[in-house]
């Protein structure tokens, strides 16, 4: 990484403390990771709820062995490094519901937490015909939407976000849980001309997973849908007087197209994580990559990070505002119908 190999510790002294993120190069072995985090274990997977939902000071936590991890940066993104049409899913919004949910970025190891706008929770509202989110909508874990250069295909800056998906899989789903998942498609959406990919897949375990490898495929076993969630990025914004968002090329990229997409956006990631891209913000603390300076062993990450011990105890979300109880509907020409004295 850093060229010639040195003639001197002091030379390797002054190098790796001008690169503070930078991988560790030590003369002595990387330490290894205590066993309980040595390998990712799916079966070993848990939540940790803190706060009442629907409110700023909510937050999901993923725990491993009962330590807690990272969603976006210790979650792989390939379960089997050698298909690369199947990867991990991190379902924030399970179906059907409105509040705003995702990954924090700012905040060590990335819990889930619900996103605000005007110091206030922030939902979606239901646009006829969908009730809320029609699809379980999430990230996909080691992606990183670049927001230092001009993307290729779409001309525009990356979000800062991990890349996010849709699952049009039968189950609702459920915040902070981890899905495999096939690609079948992706949309290249520019929100705020930055790049905003919506990549499209479904559950390995849903029945129709096995007869669809493309999103061309899901036509024939339910048709209008592809078309129906296209439409529904461009216009679920409107009701609350946002324009109209464009999807670069109009529709769906291929499945070859997307698969090398993820690919690129995953190494983006591993520069962000590994100190070569600035994370401004952006916290890059994580368990698993051992060789990183933005690694801290599982067993020290709850105390060094001041994460809870314990969840709370289960209770009621809090109320959201009237309006995200109602309907919304749209024109032909995708505006919004105002009703005198509705609102």
């Amino acid at each position: 990484m850093f060229g010639k190999t040195f003639v001197s510790s002091l030379a390797l002294l002054a190098i790796t403390s001008a690169n503070p993120l930078e991988v560790r190069i030590t003369k002595e072995k990387a330490p290894k990771p205590e066993k309980k985090c040595a390998e990712f274990d799916y079966e070993k997977l848990s939540l940790r709820e803190i706060g009442q939902r629907n409110t700023l000071d909510w937050r999901m936590y993923l725990l491993h062995r009962d330590e807690p991890i990272s969603f976006w940066h210790d979650v792989p993104l390939y379960p089997d490094p050698s298909n690369k049409n199947i990867i991990n899913f991190v379902v924030e919004i399970p179906r059907w519901t409105d509040g705003k949910i995702e990954t924090r970025r700012p905040e060590a190891l990335n819990p889930i937490f619900h996103d605000e706008k005007d110091g206030a929770p922030r939902y979606v509202e239901s646009v006829w015909p969908h009730k809320s989110y029609p699809f379980l909508y999430g990230s996909i874990p080691q992606t990183w939407e670049n927001p230092n250069l001009n993307h290729t295909f779409t001309g525009f800056p990356g979000d800062k976000d991990p890349m996010d998906l849709f699952d049009i899989s039968r189950d609702d789903g459920y915040t902070g849980q981890i899905k495999q998942v096939k690609l079948l498609g992706g949309l290249a959406v520019n929100d705020g001309d930055e790049t905003d990919w919506k990549m499209l897949g479904i559950d390995v375990k849903d029945p129709l997973a096995a007869l669809v490898n493309t999103y061309e495929d899901v036509e024939k076993y339910r048709p209008g849908t592809v078309q129906a969630f296209r439409d529904w990025f461009t216009y679920y914004k409107v009701a609350r007087g946002d324009d109209i968002i464009p999807i670069i090329g109009e529709t769906y990229q291929n499945v070859s197209f997307v698969v090398d997409t993820v690919e690129e956006s995953h190494k983006y990631w591993q520069d962000l994580v590994s100190g070569k891209e600035d994370p401004g913000k952006i916290s890059i603390v994580q368990t698993s990559q051992i060789n990183l300076s933005s690694w801290i062993p599982c067993k020290d990450a709850r105390k060094k990070l001041n994460i809870p011990k314990k969840g709370s105890k289960p209770q009621e979300p809090a109320e959201k505002p009237e309006k995200y109880h109602w309907w919304y509907y749209l024109s032909s020409e995708k505006k919004l119908i105002e009703v005198p004295g509705s609102s």
